[in-house]
């Protein structure tokens, strides 16, 4: 029991009846990312480094708001201090030719050449490591000095 209230905490929020619920697109709305970006001379916006988006003609020059859904960019809206203009439609860059012009062809790949650089490599590797100083030829007797017998775990008389 609440001492100014008279009411448990409970009974003074039952008071005030059902909580209302918000409209699905009113949620949807609230969940949405805002990001806000210069329209260039082309019409277009950049949004996440990569997605170039087209947007109408009459904003170049000036900063709108781009929202989205993060994790679904097939839908972004552009909005001019905070009045819709529409969707920024995807930017596609293609190559331009003339109508005429005949297509290229691509070359053939070219023919593999036999020869096994993997092998070579492995080939020059273990010649270098065959040139490197070999203690064991030095002793003669096929064992460095001190160094134990891996069977029986003691050094081996000289």
């Amino acid at each position: 029991m609440h001492s100014e209230t008279g009411q448990t905490p409970l009974a003074r929020w039952s008071a005030a009846g059902p909580v209302p619920l918000p409209a699905p697109e009113a949620l949807t709305e609230a969940f949405l990312w805002e990001e806000q970006r210069r329209v260039t001379k082309t019409a277009t916006v950049s949004l996440q480094a990569t997605a170039t988006r087209s947007t109408r003609p009459a904003p170049v020059g000036r900063k709108v708001e781009l929202v989205f859904d993060p994790f679904d960019l097939t839908r972004i809206e552009v909005r001019l201090a905070g009045v819709p203009m529409g969707l920024a439609v995807p930017h596609h860059i293609g190559r331009h030719s003339r109508p005429k012009a005949k297509p290229e062809t691509p070359t053939a790949p070219p023919k593999p050449s036999g020869i096994d650089y993997a092998q070579l490599i492995e080939t020059a590797h273990a010649a270098e490591l065959a040139s490197g100083v070999n203690y064991v030829a030095l002793s003669g007797t096929g064992q460095i000095p001190g160094q134990l017998d891996l069977l029986t775990g003691e050094v081996p008389p000289q």
